[in-house]
């Protein structure tokens, strides 16, 4: 117990020194953690030297910054120095997948301390990954992944024929099952030296659970009768319970020795019985009778605890709340950003490329948006107070009505002043105000009134340019930000679908970032929006004080210059 608590202490302490790092050259790790407590998957005892299958993928690690083979990958314990043993079944740094296994020297109880890095970002490291067996205690007799064949993790053990290989099984691979077995020649001697101590366990995915072998090897048996598993031994000698169901991955483990057979499934003892270690052949046949996948066979000789086997399982499944991940940087990490303080920076590294190219188009969409709404706002601000300047002016005048003009009178800014300067254009073509002059006739006032309301409409051509960026933000950038969400989504499933890992630690990070682009349509939505209105109603009144000048600057013209 004091060992425990010693052990528990300096793990809590090494998960408060999160902000250090292993090495300088290393730029990227995930962090992993094993919840032991009641919000993970509870234990009370430790368990030791436990192989523990890490999924890595673009949620929890930067693939981008890794060597393309993984052979810059580290792994590190939670003090941050210590290294530890592990072997790497798959790197696929194209479609950003990897499973490793790593030999985790104590998972301690009731703790979410258990932690350990996964490193990588050094171009320059030469590869360190140990044989396929490193992942594991020197008790395993033999762990068969199925990830690139059908071999046990040593390679020692090889199938008597070929076995079919899915793809993409629980972890990796997975062995498919026809109803023939998949056959072994294993040895019995590491179980008997080891004083008939026993273990096995493995992954089954079943198309029918009504009758199924699952490992036959002597006189010993494991098998799926009616739903149940099913151990039997030398003589009548058998123990049954649990429920195995069709279609879906299930963990179901066996335990041998000192007289007792203890069955598992899905991590929790189910039953118990008497059943002696029986006499093992030389042939080790896998999967007779069955059909579906069989994935992670694992043979022990010892007798691995209740919570071993929990642990162990809850590391492997896809399901289980044992195991958390997320990605971190250097410079996330010694700012302390791995602890919750950084989440923007979490979902911006978690952005699949299409949604960067998408959040980088609103990006551009935004500032143009911006550009447009200050440019019109200072321009119809200035063309408003240079309006009123000048209708002051205007219908102050009398006699001096063709007058206006000038420098010191001029207003740049105001379309009432250029309307009416067309005006003058047109009058002075008809030698309007000189002496001698003749009254002008309906034909020449509705001339110059036709000038008049040409310059009008180009007047609001010009208040209106470029408001159509505005639309084009407001209905284009949610549209645009949904289809970064939208596909940013499917590759986070696909990827953990690939992987096999559908905790939520291994969703959220993806579906996340992929709703970030959802989030920057909006953001260049809204403001638009906003704009938008304000300046349309400010531009609808200026064209409406044209309007109505238009009206009274020809009816001022016909009334002191026109006939009589």
């Amino acid at each position: 117990m004091r060992k425990t608590l010693i052990a528990s202490f300096l793990l809590a302490a090494a998960g408060l020194a999160h902000a250090s790092w292993w090495n300088e050259a290393w730029t990227e790790r995930a962090k992993i953690t094993l919840n032991t407590s009641a919000q993970g998957l509870e234990t009370k005892e430790a368990a030791p030297a436990v192989a523990v299958a890490v999924r890595l993928h673009s949620g929890n690690f930067d693939f981008t910054a890794a060597k393309e083979d993984g052979s810059d990958l580290r792994v590190v314990a939670a003090d941050d120095k210590t290294p530890l043993k592990f072997s790497v079944e798959r790197f696929d740094g194209v479609n950003e997948l990897a499973v490793l296994w790593v030999q985790v020297p104590s998972v301690l109880p009731g703790s979410d301390k258990n932690v350990f890095y996964v490193y990588g970002g050094n171009a320059k490291a030469a590869a360190e990954a140990g044989p396929a067996s490193d992942g594991f205690d020197p008790a395993t007799v033999a762990a068969f992944h199925f990830g690139e064949g059908a071999a046990d993790a040593s390679g020692a053990l090889k199938p008597v024929a070929p076995v079919a290989i899915e793809a993409n099984g629980l972890l990796a691979g997975a062995a498919k099952l026809d109803g023939k077995p998949i056959a072994y020649a294993l040895s019995d001697k590491a179980i008997v030296d080891a004083g008939r101590q026993l273990t096995l366990s493995m992954w089954v995915k079943l198309d029918d659970v009504a009758k199924a072998g699952l490992l036959d090897w002597g006189a010993l048996s494991l098998r799926v009768q009616d739903g149940k598993l099913v151990a039997r031994g030398e003589g009548k000698a058998e123990v049954a319970g649990g429920v195995v169901g069709a279609a879906h991955w299930t963990h179901v483990a066996l335990r041998l020795g000192s007289g007792k057979a203890t069955l598992f499934v899905g991590g929790a003892q189910v039953a118990q019985g008497d059943m002696a270690t029986p006499a093992l052949s030389g042939n080790l046949q896998l999967g007779e009778g069955a059909r579906g996948l069989l994935d992670e066979v694992e043979i022990a000789s010892t007798l691995r605890s209740a919570d071993w086997i929990a642990v162990s399982a809850g590391a492997q499944g896809a399901e289980s709340r044992l195991v958390a991940s997320q990605r971190e940087s250097h410079d996330s990490a010694a700012a302390g950003e791995g602890e919750g303080g950084g989440y923007m920076g979490i979902l911006i590294k978690s952005l699949t490329p299409d949604a960067k190219a998408v959040i980088a188009i609103l990006v551009v969409m935004f500032v143009i948006a911006a550009w447009v709404m200050v440019s019109k706002s200072v321009l119809v601000g200035r063309a408003d107070k240079d309006n009123q300047n000048f209708l002051g002016r205007f219908r102050a005048a009398d006699a001096d009505l063709l007058k206006l003009g000038g420098s010191d009178g001029a207003h740049p800014h105001s379309p009432l002043y250029r309307l009416y300067e067309a005006g003058l254009r047109e009058l002075a073509k008809r030698k309007v105000g000189e002496a001698g002059s003749a009254p002008l006739s309906g034909a020449s006032i509705d001339a110059v009134k036709a000038a008049v309301d040409a310059d009008f409409v180009r007047e609001n051509h010009k208040l209106n340019s470029k408001m159509v960026l505005l639309t084009i933000a407001i209905s284009g950038g949610p549209f645009l930000g949904l289809l970064g969400t939208v596909v940013g989504v499917m590759i986070t499933f696909a990827a953990i679908a690939a992987a096999g890992d559908v905790n939520v630690n291994a969703i959220a990070p993806g579906i996340a970032a992929a709703l970030l682009a959802t989030v920057a349509g909006l953001a260049v939505a809204i403001p638009a929006l906003f704009g938008y209105n304000y300046l349309a109603a400010r531009i609808k009144n200026v064209s409406a004080d044209m309007q109505i000048f238009v009206d009274e600057f020809i009816t001022r013209v016909a009334e002191i210059y026109g006939a009589r």
